[in-house]
C-alpha cells in the first residue's frame, strides 16, 4: 500500500484548495512521511489514541511535537527545501496533520495504528529526509549502505559521492560557490524588507486568523463510498454511491449492471469533488457484487478500505464476511455491530455541524446540502416535532442559507416499511414540513425550502435490519434545482438520477415533481401534457394508495365510479 500516494490524492487537494504549486505539494509529500513515522511510534501515539481528532484541529500538529523545537525545525527544513515561505509552511502542516490522521486511522482499519505503520514502513520511509532524524524515533530512517538520505520526495537513484569527484565538478566549484553567495544576499536583503512577498500562497495561521476575526478551516476530502442493499429475492434494493469524478461513478456504474441489469438505474449518485476519485474496492466489484446479491436481505457499504456489511441472520453474515474477505484480500471486511442509536445520533450531529464549519465565505449550495443531510432527526414514534438536540444545529444552518442568496432547498421525509405505505408517505410529509416550518420561524425564507414526502419509497437501506430501518428513517436536504426539472429524470447533483424514471407512475416516489404529483405539499409542478379534468391531473396509473381520486380506471378508493373519469360509465 502506497501511504504517501493515498495521502497526497485525499488531503492535499484538501489542504490546498486550487493552489496548484509544485513546491507546496512536495513539501507535504515529504511531511506526510515525517508524520507518519511518528505515529509509527507507540509512546506518541498512545498519548491521543483515545482523543476524537476534529478535521480541523489544527493545534492536533502541536500534540503529535510536544517540543517546539522540533516543530520549528520541520517547519523551517520543509520551508527551506522546498522554497516556502516559512510562515506559509507552517500553517501548511497544522492543516495537513489531522486530516492525514484520519486517512491514516481509515487505511489501518482495525489494526492499531503503530502497527499499520510499521508493517508498511518501506512504502514512506524512502521519502523521509536525513534531518528528520532529530525530530522521529531511532531507527524509522535507513539509507542504503555508501548512499546519502535524499532530502527531497524523489525517488531517483541515490548518487553516490565517488560519482562526483573529477576534474569537471572541481571546475564547477567557483561556479557553485558564487552561485551561494548570490542566494545569500537575495535573502538577506529580502530579510530586511518590511512587507516581504512571499513565495507561495500563504496559508493563515491561527494567530493570523484570530486577528482576522475568522476561522481557518480545511476542506475535507471524504474517501468514496457505495452503499447497497438486496430485497427479499436478492434485486438490487437501495443503492447510493458518492464519488469524486463521473469516471468512476462509470466505472461502479458498469460493474452495478453486470450484476443487477437494469436495477442498476435506480442508482443515485452523488458526483462531486468532495469526495475522493479513488475507490480502493473498484477493482474488485465484478467479484464482490455477485456474492452480496446472493444474500436476501443484505447490505454493504464500502467506504475507503473497509467493507462493513450486514444481514438478518447469523449464519449468512457470517458467511458474507468470509467470502468478501476472500474475493477483496486487500480490503478490510467486517460485520456491522449492533445498533447504538444514541452514539449514532450524537455522531452524525457531530459530523453535520463539522462539516458546516468546513463550508466558509459564499459556500457551495450542494455542500451546504450534504452537511445538513449528515444530522439524524430523530423523530418520536408517528410525531412529526423537530427534536432539541437538532435545534442549535439547525440555527446555525438559517445563517449559513442566508449567505447563499441564490440556494433553494428541497427537505425531503423518508421512513422505514413498518407501517402502512399510505400512512408512511403522510407521516413523511408532515416530517418534511416540520422541518421547514423550524427553520422558517428561525429566519429562513419560505420561498427558498420546498418539502416532499418519500414514505418508505426511496430507501438508503435494508428494511429487514435493525440498523438498516434505522437509516431509511431520515430528513434528506438536496439543490431544489428548477432548470434540471424539465426532466423527470432529473439530476439532483451532480450525475445524480432520480430513482423513479416513470413520469405516470403516481405514487410520488421521485425526488423532484412531475405532472402527475398530488400529495398536498407545497412543490410546483411543471406543466402537463397528461389529460386533465377540472384541471386536475389524471392519474392514469392504478395505485389503491393514492387517495387523490383523479385516476382514469376506478381503484378501491376511487368516489369516481361510474362519472365521466370512469371509461366503463354509460353515457
Amino acid at each position: 500500500m502506497d501511504i504517501i500516494s493515498h495521502l497526497t490524492r485525499t488531503v492535499s487537494p484538501a489542504v490546498l484548495g486550487d493552489d496548484r504549486n509544485p513546491a507546496k505539494q512536495n513539501l507535504l509529500e515529504q511531511f506526510y512521511a515525517i508524520f507518519a513515522a511518528r505515529l509509527a511510534d507507540n509512546t506518541t501515539y498512545t498519548r491521543f489514541a483515545n482523543e476524537n481528532i476534529a478535521r480541523d484541529d489544527q493545534g492536533f500538529y502541536d500534540r503529535v511535537w510536544t517540543d517546539g523545537a522540533h516543530r520549528d525545525q520541520i517547519a523551517r527544513e520543509l520551508a527551506g527545501k522546498h522554497n516556502v515561505d516559512a510562515t506559509a509552511a507552517r500553517g501548511l502542516i497544522a492543516m495537513a496533520a489531522p486530516l492525514a490522521y484520519h486517512e491514516i486511522k481509515s487505511l489501518a482499519g482495525t489494526t492499531p495504528v503503530p502497527q499499520f505503520l510499521n508493517d508498511n514502513l518501506a512504502s514512506y520511509q524512502h521519502h523521509i529526509p536525513a534531518w528528520a532524524s532529530a525530530v522521529l524515533p531511532a531507527g524509522m530512517i535507513a539509507a542504503p549502505a555508501g548512499a546519502h538520505v535524499s532530502d527531497t520526495v524523489s525517488t531517483a537513484p541515490i548518487r553516490r559521492e565517488e560519482e562526483e569527484k573529477g576534474s569537471f565538478m572541481k571546475a564547477l566549484l567557483p561556479i557553485i560557490g558564487l552561485i551561494i553567495l548570490g542566494a545569500l544576499a537575495w535573502a538577506l536583503l529580502r530579510g530586511c524588507q518590511d512587507n516581504p512577498e512571499p513565495v507561495g500562497t500563504p496559508v493563515a495561521t491561527e494567530q493570523q486568523a484570530a486577528n482576522d476575526g475568522q476561522t481557518v478551516v480545511a476542506a475535507d476530502i471524504e474517501p468514496a463510498s457505495l452503499r447497497i442493499a438486496t430485497g427479499e429475492n436478492s434485486g438490487l434494493y437501495a443503492c447510493r454511491m458518492n464519488v469524486g469524478n463521473e469516471t468512476l461513478q462509470g466505472n461502479v456504474m458498469d460493474a452495478l449492471t453486470a450484476t443487477f441489469g437494469d436495477e442498476a438505474n435506480n442508482c443515485r449518485a452523488d458526483v462531486d469533488d468532495n469526495f475522493s476519485i479513488d475507490m480502493p474496492a473498484a477493482a474488485q466489484l465484478s467479484s464482490i457484487l455477485p456474492i452480496v446479491k446472493n444474500v436476501p436481505n443484505a447490505s454493504m457499504l464500502i467506504k475507503g478500505d473497509t467493507i462493513t456489511v450486514n444481514a438478518p441472520d447469523a449464519a449468512a453474515l457470517d458467511k458474507l464476511v468470509a467470502d468478501l474477505q476472500a474475493a477483496a484480500p486487500a480490503m478490510t471486511v467486517q460485520a456491522e455491530g449492533p445498533l447504538d442509536e444514541q452514539s449514532e445520533i450524537d455522531r452524525s450531529l457531530a459530523a453535520s455541524q463539522a462539516a458546516m464549519q468546513n463550508l466558509g465565505q459564499d459556500p457551495d449550495p450542494r455542500d451546504v446540502a450534504r452537511a445538513l443531510s449528515l444530522q439524524v432527526v430523530n423523530f418520536e414514534v408517528d410525531k412529526a416535532v423537530i427534536p432539541e438536540a437538532n435545534k442549535p444545529l439547525l440555527d446555525n444552518a438559517v445563517q449559513i442559507m442566508e449567505q447563499v442568496p441564490d440556494m433553494k432547498l428541497l427537505i425531503i421525509g423518508h421512513t422505514d416499511k413498518t407501517a402502512d405505505a399510505a400512512y408512511n408517505m403522510q407521516l413523511s410529509q408532515e416530517r418534511a414540513q416540520s422541518m421547514k416550518d423550524y427553520l422558517v420561524a428561525q429566519g429562513a425564507d419560505p420561498s427558498k425550502l420546498m418539502t416532499k414526502g418519500m414514505g418508505e419509497t426511496d430507501p438508503i437501506a435494508d428494511n429487514a435490519t435493525e440498523q438498516g430501518r434505522f437509516r431509511n428513517r431520515r430528513i434528506e436536504f438536496v439543490v431544489y434545482d428548477e432548470t434540471a426539472m424539465a426532466n423527470d429524470g432529473v439530476a439532483i447533483s451532480n450525475g445524480a438520477l432520480d430513482p423513479d424514471l416513470n413520469p405516470l407512475d403516481s405514487n410520488n416516489d421521485d425526488l423532484m415533481p412531475d405532472s402527475d404529483d398530488r400529495t398536498g405539499n407545497d412543490l410546483p409542478a411543471p406543466k402537463s401534457s397528461i389529460p386533465t379534468s377540472n384541471s386536475r391531473p389524471i392519474d392514469p396509473d392504478l395505485n389503491p394508495l393514492d387517495r387523490n381520486n383523479d385516476d382514469v380506471l376506478p381503484d378501491g378508493d376511487d368516489a369516481s365510479r361510474g362519472t365521466a373519469l370512469d371509461p366503463k360509465a354509460s353515457n
